[in-house]
């Protein structure tokens, strides 16, 4: 007995002793960090060593961790969190144009924005288009309203010029028209209305009616960057998310992003260990009548659990899964300019075949639905698949769900799957309004319902086409019921507290995924955290908005760092090319 009494001992001061020997890379002290921990939820310090966290507690504890080689970093007195995960953006796409795009997101007059786009007008190059994509509405402006094609033509004279507005419509100034040669005999698309005057000329206004495919395929037309420029374009866009404090994404696809053809830039980078948010994406289906066949051959080259490292870090890279499209039957698009789609009667049978292969092959899969309607027929097909191939705990959930049921909610449940919600309300919100009502956009999304029910939910933002893909706006609106142009849209009731708000955007984030590593500044857990520029739990509701993070850390590695930090930050890139909107205006805008 003795002797194993000594053992035990001895074990017990080599453990002790071990957790002291091991020294931190990296260590943060003097900060409000926020663990989300529930055993200790706020602490001083942080340790980490290679790309987890090792240890938390006051600055005195912390410190006997320092080395010869430590990097210690003064928080300085600021919060501290864990790094935002966004649980639906577009990266790998919005990537590619980062650097083409002029930037409205946050822009707070249309004078302002008009001036921004006469600015650029006078650098774009000949051949070369200005582009306002996404991330904008009118009710931000002072003015409230949107820009006329007059006011827009003033301001881009010669320059072709395409401005999008949510996934309503687009702009296309007169020199645009003549540059895509779209004049009185061009016919409207399939999927599409080009507005006319009494002579029959185009005005320059495309309009999304049924679908958004008009605006997609014309944007697709506009001249890309060259491959070094998407590449220097890719790497900015992912600092300006770290700069607002997101180290991870779900890639949720998009429209005319091909697999594996348009992946070519990330994959580069990701090769060379370059890419700075976690990015595990989805492969969303492009062609109507061709889905089946893509997922098919998408199946057989991927294998889904193999995520393969590329001997730099451990940040994600790979494919998770199918959706947000799936089929095109399926797609009802979130434009409240109009009528809720009816969905083909053939939809039923298109997302059977999909979903039957997905789930024998054990792929992930999420399902873009704005309305209950659709969201009541794509259950029905998932519980008859579910009947003959069990999901058996595979990974799934809807994406948007605005105006879902509680009956519905009930029945995702029931299968397993959760709910990756956005702020797209808070830029359509107003629209919505004007369509259904008051009463009916009190609980678009039903935020609350869906956590009293214990169903996983993830927060996110759906940039760049419709929403902007600042985190902070997303945080505003959940907590606030608050569109951009500060109306109340949501009930206060159906609001939720900034820390439950954060953990959608954290830790519970990644229950959607069921990932348990992530999301938490504890032990054992990754190190993604941020040093926030102002107190996410002090400031009013309206400077919420307005945080950014002075500096992000990504697996470990210090990505961006603002002044205060740049002796530890890695040097910002120059922007290419060198008339690029980025280069003279950045990503969000505070003015």
């Amino acid at each position: 007995m003795k002797s194993l009494q000594k053992l035990i001992l001895t074990s017990i001061v080599l453990g002790s002793s071990f957790m002291y020997a091991q020294k931190a890379d990296i260590i943060v002290t003097n900060g409000k960090i926020t663990t989300l921990d529930q055993l200790n939820p706020e602490v001083q310090a942080v340790a980490i060593s290679g790309n987890k966290i090792l240890q938390t507690g006051t600055n005195a504890q912390i410190l006997k961790l320092k080395g010869n080689n430590t990097k210690v970093i003064d928080a300085n007195g600021n919060r501290v969190l864990p790094g935002l995960f966004d649980s639906h953006l577009h990266v790998i796409r919005a990537g590619r144009y980062y650097n083409a795009e002029l930037r409205w997101d946050g822009v707070t007059s249309l004078k302002k924005a008009l001036q921004m786009l006469k600015e650029q007008a006078a650098r774009t190059p000949e051949g070369q288009w200005i582009r306002v994509v996404g991330g904008w509405n009118e009710y931000q402006f002072e003015e409230k309203r949107l820009p006329t094609l007059e006011e827009i033509n003033e301001a881009t004279g010669n320059v072709p010029t395409f401005i999008l507005y949510l996934y309503g419509k687009a702009w296309i100034n007169k020199s645009g028209l003549k540059t895509l040669n779209i004049n009185a005999d061009t016919p409207n698309p399939a999927q599409g209305l080009i507005e006319k005057d009494t002579n029959g000329d185009p005005t320059g206004l495309l309009v999304a009616e049924p679908s958004a495919f008009i605006l997609y395929s014309t944007l697709a037309k506009l001249p890309e960057l060259s491959k070094e420029e998407k590449i220097n374009s890719t790497l900015q866009y992912m600092t300006e998310l770290n700069r607002l404090g997101v180290t991870s994404v779900m890639d949720a696809g998009g429209g005319f992003q091909n697999f594996p053809d348009d992946y070519g830039i990330t994959d580069e980078l990701n090769t060379q260990g370059k890419i700075t948010v976690r990015l595990p994406y989805f492969l969303f289906a492009q062609k109507k009548g061709t889905e089946l066949a893509d997922y098919t051959k998408w199946t057989g080259m991927v294998e889904i659990d193999n995520h393969s490292h590329n001997g730099h870090n451990e940040v994600e890279y790979h494919v998770a899964g199918g959706g947000e499209n799936l089929v095109s039957d399926a797609g009802d698009f979130e434009n409240f300019l109009f009528p809720r789609p009816e969905l083909p009667s053939t939809m039923e049978g298109s997302m059977k075949d999909v979903l039957k292969l997905l789930v024998s092959k054990r792929w992930p899969f999420r399902i873009h639905a704005t309305y209950n309607e659709s969201i009541t027929r794509d259950l029905n097909v998932i519980e008859e698949v579910n009947r003959e191939t069990p999901l058996n705990g595979l990974v799934w959930f809807f994406d948007h769900a605005e105006t879902i049921s509680e009956e519905n909610m009930k029945r995702i449940k029931a299968l397993g799957g959760g709910i990756a919600i956005q702020h797209r309300m808070a830029f359509q919100g107003e629209t919505f309004i004007r369509r259904y009502g008051k009463k009916a956009a009190l609980n678009t999304p039903p935020v609350k319902k869906m956590l009293e029910m214990g169903l996983p939910v993830g927060l996110g933002t759906d940039g760049t086409r419709v929403a902007t893909y600042n985190p902070w706006v997303s945080l505003y609106w959940v907590t606030t019921g608050k569109s951009v142009g500060g109306n109340q849209i949501m009930d206060k009731a159906n609001t939720v507290d900034r820390k439950t708000a954060l953990e959608l955007y954290t830790h519970r984030g990644y229950d959607l995924i069921k990932e348990k590593d992530k999301g938490k500044l504890t032990k054992g857990y990754y190190a993604d955290l941020i040093i926030l520029d102002k107190d996410y739990f002090k400031v009013d509701d309206e400077q919420i908005k307005t945080i950014t993070s002075k500096l992000t850390i990504v697996d470990g590695k210090v990505v961006y760092g603002d002044n205060d930090y740049q002796n530890v930050a890695p040097k910002p890139l120059k922007v290419l090319p060198e008339w690029s909107p980025v280069n003279y205006f950045g990503g969000y805008q505070k003015k």
